[in-house]
């Protein structure tokens, strides 16, 4: 059974319904945000009676329900009325044409540089007439109808009267759909003229008139999530809709404002979930998406455990679930009931993540991660603190990280992580009935060889591995998380510099290697340059604001599980082979797990490949 009707519909009337109320926009639209030549661009297209593409409706009085709003410059005089239909496709077009066709008030919209003007539309008769000058034929003008030069002191046309209008011989679009009153007046004031316009009534305006509108409706049994996926696909070249505004304007039909709850609103003093939540610096990115997924969580386990309970067997039994149809599903109730404990689960993940030794989102490695994890910690609470629970959530953290787990479309396993842990880590889970994502990561030795980019989780995971580790800056000397908290400059640098190992020929995927980088501060990075280790150490351990002997510069080397033998006898070769082995042991460390190891000669540098990640 079909669940739309497609048909064409007269201009007027979709026009009519829209300034009476029948059709109107459901809240998550954007504003009208055409601009002056596009609106002229449409006005030519339908007097030529081009198509100008079709219109997609939502039929309402369905179970969708969304908040609503009039057409821009639509007003009523009394409350809204209850909208038939609702636009999903062609915002903009019927905007344009509402304003510029169906009321008579300055159209709303902006110049070529996006300043917002109010302009009116007219036609210019005579030009309309000559073949081949429709396009020029339409001109708009300023709110006082009064067009300008010479710094607006002279006045080149006015069109502020009727009268002015018809001398000019210029129509005003407002009346092109009906024009009684306009040729009322030119039989009045020149009825020589009257013969031309009946030309260009039959012409152009008749175009209008009788122009039909390709129109799809969709009925009123179109669940949530088709309409946000139908909306999507036919508003490519616009901003796509999130979950997070559909949910919005769900919400807002039973008067709540889900946007000012999350993002407050100083207006309304309303301070917002996402204030609260960037308290904590880690949680600064977190997206209102992310917050609902949490929430789909928690309340389709719920529904899970009540249909186990009523006795309901295989498919009857509803899943935990994360998707786009489970957050869209969820009522109002659902989150008020849940949002509390959700965001008090973040900020819980917050805490755990700060005892992992990540402070800052720059550091996170996957945001989404939080999402199961705020979850977990929403219903376990404090209880995360227990050595043996805090274990099982560490490794299960990091085998996402390391693993690379946790990018592209993660809904299912975000769902499967929150059933599995909640078993693992609560329920009395023995050591074998581990979550998926622990059984499914794996670090491969070669991966080292080829993490060059500061954004891939597994190099954010490796930098914090080492931090964690006590690393200290060659110059400063105090550890390089203290450096941070007092802003000093830092960032990840090369051990053995790269215009070196430019000399040396060694290749640049190689050199560019994780292996071969270390937080370092700016002032030793100035420091480092372009010399061999050996001749940089010499120099920091001789400046007098350093100051080390060697054995106390080899122990800050080996706080970044740094070779040292190696350095200082500038062998990169063997320099990249133990490093390598010393992260990996802190790989298998977090992990719980033994990296897998390459069958290949160990002894020998990575081949120049070509590279997956952005050198940085």
């Amino acid at each position: 059974m079909s669940t739309f009707d497609s048909t064409k519909l007269p201009l007027p009337q979709v026009l009519k319904d829209i300034t009476d109320g029948v059709i109107q926009l459901p809240d998550f639209q954007r504003g009208w945000v055409w601009d002056d030549e596009h609106v002229k661009s449409l006005l030519i297209s339908i007097a030529r009676s081009f198509p100008v593409g079709a219109v997609m409706m939502l039929d309402t009085g369905g179970e969708v329900r969304f908040q609503v709003r009039p057409v821009e410059n639509v007003e009523f005089s009394g409350g809204l009325p209850e909208p038939e239909r609702l636009i999903l496709d062609g915002q903009q077009r019927l905007t344009s044409l509402t304003q510029v066709l169906a009321l008579d008030k300055p159209v709303k919209t902006f110049d070529a540089k996006g300043k917002a003007i109010d302009r009116h539309y007219y036609i210019d008769i005579a030009l309309a007439l000559e073949e081949d000058r429709l396009e020029d034929a339409f001109i708009s003008v300023p709110a006082d109808r009064k067009i300008k030069e010479n710094f607006d002191r002279d006045i080149v046309m006015d069109l502020s009267t009727t009268e002015m209008e018809i001398r000019s011989f210029h129509f005003p679009c407002s009346q092109i759909l009906s024009s009684d009153d306009w040729e009322e007046a030119l039989h009045e004031h020149a009825p020589e003229l009257f013969g031309e316009f009946m030309k260009f009534r039959k012409q152009v305006l008749a175009a209008f008139r009788s122009y039909q509108l390709p129109a799809i409706t969709l009925g009123k049994a179109t669940s949530k999530e088709a309409v946000c996926l139908v909306f999507e696909k036919v508003n490519t070249g616009g901003v796509p809709l999130s979950v997070f505004e559909l949910v919005t304007a769900t919400f807002a039909a039973d008067n709540f404002n889900l946007r000012d709850d999350w993002y407050g609103s100083r207006l309304r003093r309303v301070e917002g979930r996402v204030e609260r939540l960037s308290k904590e610096p880690i949680l600064k990115g977190i997206e209102p998406a992310d917050f609902l997924q949490a929430i789909s969580i928690l309340q389709s386990s719920e529904r899970r455990k009540a249909d186990i309970a009523a006795g309901k067997t295989g498919k009857q039994i509803s899943a935990v679930s994360a998707k786009r149809s489970t957050v869209l599903s969820l009522s109002l109730d659902d989150y008020q009931t849940w949002a509390p404990a959700v965001e008090a689960g973040f900020i819980l993940a917050a805490k755990f993540m700060r005892k992992q030794c990540f402070f800052t989102g720059r550091e996170l490695p996957y945001r989404t991660q939080l999402v199961p994890l705020a979850a977990v910690l929403s219903q376990i609470e404090n209880r995360w603190l227990e050595p043996k629970i805090y274990d099982r959530l560490s490794k299960w953290f990091w085998c996402g990280v390391l693993g690379e787990l946790y990018g592209g479309a993660v809904e299912t396993r975000i769902a499967n992580d929150y059933e599995e842990l909640m078993r693992w880590v609560i329920d009395g889970g023995e050591p074998g009935d581990t979550p998926r994502t622990i059984g499914d990561a794996a670090f491969q030795e070669s991966r080292l060889d080829t993490l060059r980019s500061r954004n891939s989780a597994a190099y954010k995971g490796l930098n914090v591995l080492i931090l964690r580790e006590g690393a200290k800056d060659f110059f400063w000397k105090a550890s390089i998380q203290e450096l941070d908290g007092e802003d000093i400059a830092l960032d990840i640098h090369h051990i053995f510099p790269r215009a070196w190992c430019e000399d040396e020929g060694i290749p640049a995927n190689t050199f560019n290697s994780i292996v071969n980088k270390t937080p370092i501060s700016y002032k030793a990075n100035r420091m480092i340059g372009r010399k061999a280790p050996s001749e940089y150490l010499a120099s920091l351990q001789a400046h007098k604001q350093v100051g080390l002997e060697d054995i106390e510069m080899d122990a800050i080397l080996a706080s970044h599980r740094i070779p040292v033998a190696q350095l200082r006898s500038n062998e990169f070769a063997e320099f990249y082979k133990v490093r390598k082995t010393n992260l990996l042991q802190l790989v298998e460390i977090a992990m719980g797990k033994a990296p897998q190891l390459d069958q290949s000669n160990s002894d020998r540098l990575p081949s120049q490949e070509a590279d997956q990640d952005e050198l940085v």
